[in-house]
C-alpha cells in the first residue's frame, strides 16, 4: 500500500483533529479517581469530543460499541467502556481518537488510579520513555526500523516485553492506512521516511512476555501471562529536521505525569 505525503493544508487539519483528542485526554486525567467506572469515562469522552465540534473515531468503527477504548492493568488495547469499576492501583490506558473536519487524531495515555504498585509504575515509564526515545528516531531520511529498534532495546534493557500483534498506523482522512509502525525491529531496515508522512507510534509494553489474546468479544487484547500492560501514543508528521507531535498536550497529565508537571515548576 502506498504511503500518502501529506500537504500542508493536511497536516494543519490532523493537527487540528489531533489537538481536540489531546485536550480531551488532559480532561480525562482530572477526572480519573478510584469509584469511576470505564462507562464514566466513555461518557466524558463522548460528550467532551462533541462539545469540541468532533466525533469520536471509536465509536462503530468495525463494530466496535463505544466512543473510547478503556484497557486496566492487564488489557493490552481495546478494552470496552462498561460497569467495572476502577479500583486503587489499577493502572488504565485512554485511547482517544477524534474526528474533525474529516480529519484524525490519535492520542492515548496511561494513568494510575490512586496510589500504584512498583511494578505497575515501572512498566508505565518504560512505555512512556520508550514512546519519547522512538519519537527522537523520526526525521527523513531515517527507517521505520530504527523507530522499533529505539523502543525494543529500552524496554527489553529494563526488563520488559514489547508487543508485536499491535502496531502503530499512518492515519490522516481514514483512522488506519500505511504505513505499519512495528514497536520492534532493526536499525536501518523498513520504509525510508520523508517529510509529510503522518503515522502514530503506541508502544504497547507488558511486564511479563510480549504474547496477548483477543477475548471473545473480539476486542479486548489481554496479556496471554495475566502481567501489567502500558502503552502511550501520539500522532507525529516527519519534517525535513525531525517530526512534529501532532498530540503534543499544553499540559502534563494529572495521575500520569505528576513528576513532569513537578519539574515543569521546578524549573
Amino acid at each position: 500500500m502506498t504511503v500518502s505525503i501529506k500537504t500542508v493544508r493536511e497536516v494543519a487539519g490532523i493537527r487540528a483533529a489531533s489537538q481536540m483528542a489531546a485536550e480531551t485526554l488532559i480532561l480525562v486525567g482530572d477526572m480519573l479517581r478510584p469509584g469511576i467506572t470505564t462507562e464514566d469515562i466513555n461518557t466524558f469522552v463522548h460528550e467532551d469530543t462533541l462539545k469540541r465540534g468532533g466525533i469520536p473515531a471509536p465509536l462503530n468503527y468495525h463494530g466496535f460499541p463505544k466512543s473510547v477504548c478503556t484497557s486496566v492493568n492487564e488489557v493490552v488495547c481495546h478494552g470496552i467502556p462498561g460497569p467495572r469499576v476502577l479500583q486503587n492501583g489499577d493502572i488504565i490506558n485512554v485511547d482517544v481518537t477524534t474526528i474533525f473536519e474529516g480529519f484524525f487524531g490519535d492520542t492515548s495515555a496511561t494513568f494510575f488510579v490512586g496510589e500504584v504498585s512498583d511494578e505497575a509504575r515501572h512498566v508505565t515509564e518504560v512505555c512512556r520513555k520508550s514512546l519519547d526515545l522512538a519519537i527522537q528516531e523520526v526525521r527523513e531520511g531515517a527507517k521505520l526500523g530504527d523507530i522499533g529498534a529505539a523502543i525494543q532495546g529500552y524496554a527489553q534493557g529494563q526488563n520488559c516485553s514489547v508487543v508485536r500483534a499491535f502496531v502503530g498506523h499512518g492515519t490522516g482522512r481514514t483512522f488506519h492506512e500505511a504505513p505499519q509502525v512495528s514497536h520492534v525491529g532493526k536499525r536501518g531496515t523498513g520504509l525510508r521516511l520523508k517529510a509529510g508522512m503522518v503515522f502514530t507510534i503506541e508502544p504497547m509494553i507488558n511486564l511479563g512476555g510480549y504474547e496477548v489474546e483477543v477475548l471473545a468479544d473480539k476486542w479486548t487484547a489481554v496479556t496471554l501471562d495475566g502481567s501489567l500492560s502500558a502503552q502511550f501514543e501520539h500522532t507525529i508528521v516527519v519534517t525535513k529536521t525531525g517530526c512534529e507531535v501532532l498530540t503534543k498536550r499544553s499540559r502534563p497529565l494529572k495521575n500520569s505525569e505528576e513528576h513532569l508537571a513537578a519539574a515543569l515548576i521546578s524549573g
